[in-house]
């Protein structure tokens, strides 16, 4: 049984995501379709990267990782398909895929070339579910396309290191449901700069000198509940995928409000890190 992911800016109210289900339940018909998000903001590469980044490794290897954002084919915005550590992906060649290979070296990468032999203008229907069924029943990267070395990378994707290595800046790739606020500073990046050193993080004008382990460290839980105000307040973490976070403790937008917004931060600000050695 093929197991096929689906990450895509369509969202649930047109029939987009249902006429690609269908059409891959057409093409395999004992395929285990799994969503990852429908909810990638429109366009947003960065956002999807992240996304896919952090949800592939937990499928089981052999899975097909199907990915439509900014997927409409153009002189500058080629399809590819690219086995990676076990896992399949189809996208177009938009730097979705760049965060996953600056961490892992892909197996094999091919430009689609199929495009002459199918009609039509959904891109993620017409070609991806064509490939993804292709990939399915056993079949090789290079029948459905040519060899190329690397992917398209996206810009600010790797933080930037000060010329004395007392200063790390990064920029905002994510902001969650809660408003939380992710950036590209990874924890095993942070510490071979930090060598033990004393920082600060500045995010705006917003500062801060303690990274926590967990979202409930800022509570004083030896203080009587009634007395407590820390929802709301403001913290950072290194998440669950070791992204350097910056949160409310329980935000809600509707109550407590969240880091983005009440800090004003937004997709690819810039937050710094500055070392001190005293």
């Amino acid at each position: 049984m093929a197991i096929v992911t689906l990450t895509t800016d369509f969202g649930m109210k047109a029939h987009f995501v249902g006429a690609v289900k269908g059409a891959l339940l057409s093409e395999i018909t004992d395929a285990n379709i799994v969503d990852i998000s429908h909810n990638i903001s429109p366009f947003n590469v960065m956002e999807a990267a992240y996304v896919i980044q952090n949800a592939f490794s937990s499928f089981p290897k052999g899975s097909i990782h199907v990915i439509g954002v900014d997927s409409e084919l153009n002189p500058e915005n080629s399809h590819i398909a690219m086995m990676l550590n076990g896992h399949y992906f189809v996208c177009a060649n938009n730097g979705i895929l760049s965060m996953i290979c600056n961490d892992i070296t892909p197996d094999q990468i091919v430009e689609v070339n199929i495009h002459d032999k199918i009609a039509g203008n959904f891109p993620v229907l017409d070609i991806f579910v064509k490939v993804a069924a292709h990939i399915a029943r056993g079949g090789t990267l290079e029948v459905i396309g040519k060899p190329i070395d690397e992917v398209k990378p996206i810009k600010n994707i790797t933080p930037f290191v000060g010329s004395d290595n007392n200063q790390l800046i990064g920029n905002v790739i994510f902001i969650d449901r809660y408003d939380n606020v992710i950036t590209n500073i990874k924890k095993p990046f942070f510490e071979t700069l930090q060598k033990g050193r004393r920082f600060e993080i500045s995010a705006r004008n917003h500062k801060f000198k303690t990274i926590h382990k967990h979202y409930s460290d800022i509570v004083d839980f030896t203080t009587p509940i009634e007395k407590r105000n820390d929802e709301g307040r403001g913290l950072v973490v290194f998440n669950s995928s070791d992204y350097l976070e910056i949160a409310m403790y329980k935000s809600n937008k509707a109550t407590v409000g969240g880091a983005s917004t009440l800090m004003g931060l937004e997709m690819m600000d810039s937050v710094t890190i500055s070392f001190f050695d005293d």
